[in-house]
């Protein structure tokens, strides 16, 4: 059982250290805190013991790949403590997942979740024998519309400690949407894209929905990928109704709405695009907005880091011309 007092500790302070440094070790602000490593760790593992922690600012700055977005970078020694959440935390957590979630989770991820499709896809369509059908949502701003009190609720259910609810809350209650009052405490939604924690986090929040489409609604063919998810079956019917009990949860339960221009029925035959592909009963190509990105990136890039990145995902498709391309 995690206690506050064993997640705490000096030495796993500098654990987390060592696993966030990974690739960071030239960045000015990087350089800096470790110039001072010892007193930093010490200050920081001194604020948490007494309870005195409090979270710092933010630095917004915009990225637009694969979307325009804007991500907020906490501090360093913010960071810092979001490591060690996630180092302490991730397993305990990650263990209550459903199967078929794979966002930001150790052994999951894009490529094994497209494959799951596919299987999918086999089993529904009875290896392309009948229809197919696949119900395609989308969850409207899902970061920005996280509500820190219905999440904060979620924690309180687990069997940790009343300080490791209190640090948790720290790091939800740093950062709120400008379109929320702050001094509303009802009102505060919204987790940052460039916390190590919010991934975890959004999970934490979703896994809420996921036990409801698995042990509620019953659903067997269902995926999830942050906030992409698909059913299929054979009766559209079936899929409608699947819906209307979905976004009923999702509003009710979490505060939040699906995409109203992103939420479809359509038989695979007709191509559904999920994560980046579009998938057909046989097959898969890549979509087309994604295509252009990448073959931009390498113009931009000739690094040959990035064309065996990008190599290796169109192993997972169709895409011999780009393949040739590419090489």
């Amino acid at each position: 059982m995690h206690t506050y007092d064993n997640i705490i500790t000096v030495e796993k302070l500098l654990k987390a250290w060592q696993e966030f440094l990974h690739d960071k070790k030239d960045r000015k602000d990087v350089i800096l805190f470790q110039a001072k490593l010892m007193d930093n760790i010490l200050d920081l593992h001194n604020d948490l013991k007494n309870k005195t922690y409090t979270h710092g600012g933010y630095t917004a700055f915009n990225i637009s790949d694969p979307k325009p977005r804007i991500i907020h970078k906490a501090t360093v020694r913010d960071r810092l403590l979001h490591h060690l959440i996630y180092q302490e935390l991730y397993e305990y957590f990650d263990s209550k997942f459903i199967n078929d979630s794979y966002s930001c989770r150790v052994n999951k991820g894009t490529h094994k979740a497209i494959n799951r499709f596919q299987d999918y896809i086999f089993k529904v369509s009875k290896n392309s024998t009948r229809s197919c059908l696949v119900l395609k949502c989308d969850i409207r701003k899902f970061f920005a519309n996280i509500d820190h009190q219905i999440l904060k609720g979620i924690l309180s259910k687990t069997v940790f400690d009343i300080y490791i609810l209190w640090l948790l809350s720290q790091v939800i209650d740093s950062f709120y949407t400008d379109a929320y009052m702050r001094d509303s405490v009802n009102m505060q939604k919204g987790l940052p894209l460039g916390n190590l924690t919010s991934q975890l986090l959004v999970n934490i929040y979703m896994n809420e929905f996921d036990q409801f489409a698995k042990r509620e609604l019953k659903v067997k063919y269902y995926i999830r990928y942050a906030d992409d998810f698909v059913v299929l079956s054979e009766d559209k019917k079936y899929l409608e109704n699947v819906l209307e009990k979905m976004e009923e949860f999702l509003e009710n339960k979490l505060k939040l709405q699906m995409h109203p221009d992103k939420v479809y029925i359509k038989t695979i035959a007709s191509g559904v695009d999920f994560l980046g592909w579009v998938h057909f009963p046989e097959h898969r190509v890549l979509r087309t907005s994604t295509e252009r990105r990448m073959l931009k990136n390498v113009k931009n890039s000739q690094k040959p880091a990035t064309i065996q990145s990008y190599l290796g995902m169109l192993k997972h498709g169709n895409a011999y011309k780009l393949q040739k391309m590419l090489k």
